[in-house]
This record gives C-alpha cells, sequence and structure tokens, in this order.
C-alpha cells in the first residue's frame, strides 16, 4: 500500500491533475487489477460502507451496485426464488452462495440504472459471485478479498482491463472529514451514526406491530439512505431495495421515482412478463430494455411500427391497464424509508399504491399530525427515528 495514488483525471476529462491520497498513513485499499478512476473510487468508498453496514446491522453478507455515487440497488444475501432467479437472469448458474444472492438481488432490483455499476461485497469474492459479474456490464469491484479463482474470473473482464479493488477491512477513518468546494474547505464530523433496530422504537401510529423481519428491512433502506443522495427515498421488501429515489429537489418526487421503479420490480414477476418469448441471441441490456418497454405504455408505439419482431419470437399481448393494476395490488408489505421528513401525506398516498406497509422517517414537520394520519387510514405501521441522512 501506499499514501497516494495518481488518477487518469477527475470527474470529467479536463480535470486535471487528479489523485487520492492520505495525509497521514497508507491507503486502506490495493488495486489487484485496472486503473479506477475518480468517479469509480467515490462509488468504491461508498459502497464499501454501505454494505460494511448492513452486514453489522443484520449479519448477513451484502452487495450494492453503485452508480454515480448512489445506489441503484442494494441487498443481504437471502436466498432467491425461482421467480427472482428467472427475472435477475441467473436461473442457469445453478446454487448460489449468499454473497452471489446478495448481488443478483442488488444487480436486478434496477437492472437498467445499475449498467456499468461499481459493486461492493461485504465479504470476501467467492466463485460464483464472480462468475455472476463475469457476465454482467461493469466497472469494478470493491471487495476485502477474492478468492483465487474468482480473482482470475474477474481479472478477464473487460479484456484484463476489468477494475478489481481490496480493501482494508480493519480499516477506520478518522472522526472529522473535510472536501473542498469552491476553494473553500469544509469540515464536519463524519456520520458515524449507528443505524440499529433502536431507531425504530418510536412508533408514532395506530399500527404499533412492525415485525422482527420488516425491522430488518426497514434498517436495510435507512443504510442505503445514508449513502444516497438527498433527497432519497427507499422502498425495500424480502431483504433489499426495490425502488431508490434519490437526488430529487422534493419529497414527494423522490416516493414517485422510487415507488415507479419498485412497481417496475413488482411488474417484472407478473405471468405476462415471465411468459415473453426473445429471439435468441439477444443481449442482457438489450433484453432489459425491451421488458421496460413491454411493461410502460411505449409498447403500443412498438406493436404499431412493427420493431417488435426484432426483439420477440412471438408477439406479446398488450400488458393492459386493468392487468397492471391488479397484479401490482398484490405487492403488499413493503417497507419505505425517507432520509428526512414527510411533509404531506401524499407521500403516505404515493407509497401505499406500492404496497408499503411500513415505514421509517425522521419525524419533525409541522404537519406530522397529517402524516400519522394518512398512516392511520390504511393501516400502515410508522415510525420516527428522529435522525436525517443527508447525504451530499
Amino acid at each position: 500500500m501506499a499514501n497516494e495514488m495518481f488518477l487518469k483525471y477527475g470527474c470529467n476529462p479536463n480535470q486535471k491533475p487528479s489523485r487520492i491520497y492520505m495525509e497521514s498513513g497508507e491507503l486502506p485499499i490495493t488495486v489487484l487489477n485496472g486503473k479506477p478512476g475518480y468517479i469509480n473510487l467515490l462509488d468504491a468508498f461508498n459502497g464499501w460502507q454501505l454494505v460494511r453496514e448492513l452486514k453489522q446491522a443484520t449479519g448477513m453478507c451484502a452487495a450494492t451496485s453503485f452508480k454515480h455515487v448512489s445506489p441503484a440497488g442494494a441487498a443481504v444475501g437471502a436466498p432467491l426464488s425461482d421467480t427472482l432467479k428467472q427475472i435477475y437472469f441467473v436461473d442457469d448458474l445453478g446454487e448460489l452462495s449468499p454473497l452471489a444472492s446478495a448481488y443478483a438481488r442488488a444487480r436486478g432490483a434496477d437492472r437498467m440504472s445499475s449498467y456499468g455499476d461499481f459493486i461492493a461485497l461485504s465479504d470476501v469474492c467467492d466463485v460464483p459471485t464472480a462468475k455472476m459479474i463475469q457476465r454482467e456490464v461493469s466497472d469494478g469491484i470493491i471487495a476485502p478479498g477474492y478468492e483465487p479463482e474468482a480473482l482470475e474470473i474477474l481479472k478477464s473482464k473487460r479484456k484484463g482491463t476489468y477494475n478489481i479493488i481490496q480493501i482494508d477491512e480493519s480499516y477506520e477513518p478518522a472522526p472529522i472529514e473535510r472536501k473542498q468546494v469552491f476553494g473553500v474547505t469544509f469540515e464536519q464530523g463524519r456520520n458515524d451514526l449507528k443505524i440499529d433496530n433502536a431507531l425504530l422504537e418510536h412508533v408514532v401510529t395506530d399500527n404499533q406491530n412492525i415485525p422482527d423481519d420488516k425491522k430488518r428491512d426497514l434498517l436495510i433502506s435507512l443504510i442505503t439512505l445514508k449513502y444516497t443522495q438527498s433527497n432519497s427515498v427507499c422502498y425495500v421488501k424480502d431483504g433489499q431495495a426495490i425502488g431508490i429515489g434519490a437526488g430529487q429537489q422534493s419529497r414527494i418526487h423522490c416516493t414517485r421515482l422510487a415507488g415507479n421503479k419498485a412497481d417496475n420490480w413488482w411488474l417484472r414477476q407478473s405471468p405476462q412478463v415471465l411468459g415473453l418469448q426473445f429471439v435468441d441471441g439477444i443481449r442482457r441490456a438489450d433484453r432489459d430494455n425491451a421488458i421496460d418497454v413491454y411493461i410502460s405504455d411505449e409498447y403500443m408505439d412498438v406493436l404499431a411500427d412493427g420493431a417488435w419482431e426484432q426483439i420477440f419470437k412471438v408477439k406479446p399481448a398488450v400488458f393492459t391497464k386493468e392487468e397492471k393494476q391488479a397484479w401490482l395490488a398484490k405487492n403488499t408489505d413493503v417497507c419505505l424509508g425517507s432520509d428526512a421528513f414527510f411533509p404531506f401525506g401524499d407521500n403516505i398516498e404515493r407509497a401505499k399504491k406500492s404496497g408499503v406497509a411500513y415505514i421509517a422517517q425522521p419525524g419533525g414537520s409541522i404537519r406530522d399530525d397529517n402524516v400519522i394520519e394518512t398512516c392511520n387510514k390504511y393501516g400502515i405501521a410508522m415510525a420516527f427515528t428522529g435522525i436525517r441522512l443527508f447525504h451530499h
């Protein structure tokens, strides 16, 4: 290890010179392959913190798929159902390790956003996980270690240029962090807040019951939000984020964006989508795009111009609005976290449409009563954490 690493350029090619360095001590990473760039490393360090905290909070291995300094997906290593294996395109890989299952979930929740991701794993990368990563379009990976065979598999990606970073899992940063904006140095205490079940004890709704598995999912949402560009909202179900809305200027737009992603995740599991027959040799990214178009209203245009023949073996029937609504109504027991308080009950109304039944948010709005009342109308259990999770 060394105390500095020179980079090709910063965020953009014109931003030179560029480097990362430690004012004291050595860098906590070793580059095993490739030449990671400025944004790669931002994603790597944020992603590593996220999966490390997920493992600490849940006791389960974890993975995240990062893009542009926000997670596209995050998950713990819960087993996958046959349906999830099919929609995540891993049903041909045989038995999956818990770590491979975690990455399949993190990658599969929003495959379009995960395209070209930077991966973070909480545990040593094993062979099943490496084989899964090998066939995905990805910029790089950070993990505390790699099995020898897994490392060789990953080194073969991108004609041998795939970015592989090993991090010292014992590394702890200084309690004070700094960054510069317009030549001015900003300084603050590092956000080392521990997110655990204690944050979920103040339940403010008529429904006071939050089962243990839902507490786990709420913790996943809050930890994911801690490393997501604000404003942000995160929907979670069965151990994985299914919809993340980040970087919006209003809370309701985050809730809608994340809710739409959660809806797409659920619609991908519908019989209509599972029954699609693609032409032989279609690329994975094209298949992902085709499914999203089929789910959307744009499919009518595809039918009209005859482009479906380039994608499907058999012309799929239109997925009607009524069929979509009927399928979406089956998605229940979804958990939702928000990095700041909900200012209006309209966020709850939108969340309910995506099956949300449990919420964790800081509270503190002058309209908390309206938000609580809206939750009570639907029997939603909501905890006030008292903690904001802005990340900029």
